[in-house]
């Protein structure tokens, strides 16, 4: 499974980078993908540079893209399937600066 998740993220990741017009998405890093066993859904993972509006103007645009970057992934992977694409915000880096910063607070005091 973590090769079609990779494949997966791959694909999604080049897309998004190079063809997607739409002007609310902005900068953004696919991080991850997770499909069901079934291929039936996967969970694309993005983080995206900017502040929480931007953030949720790009994953807007994603999801109208939504079609496109499911097309894309079914003509670049032969898959039995081509699952449903949903898109989530990874907020990892998020916590990293909040814990980052609560380690700096207890240093200083």
């Amino acid at each position: 499974m973590r090769r079609v998740d990779e494949a997966i993220r791959q694909v999604i990741g080049d897309a998004v980078s190079g063809e997607v017009k739409d002007p609310r998405v902005g900068f953004i890093t696919v991080t991850d993908v997770r499909t069901s066993a079934d291929l039936r859904h996967a969970r694309v993972y993005v983080s995206v540079l900017g502040n929480a509006a931007q953030r949720e103007a790009s994953l807007d645009g994603l999801r109208s893209a939504h079609g496109f970057l499911q097309a894309r992934v079914a003509g670049e992977l032969r898959l039995k399937r081509t699952p449903m694409l949903e898109f989530s915000y990874d907020d990892t880096t998020d916590r990293a600066m909040r814990v980052d910063a609560l380690i700096d607070e207890i240093g200083s005091s």
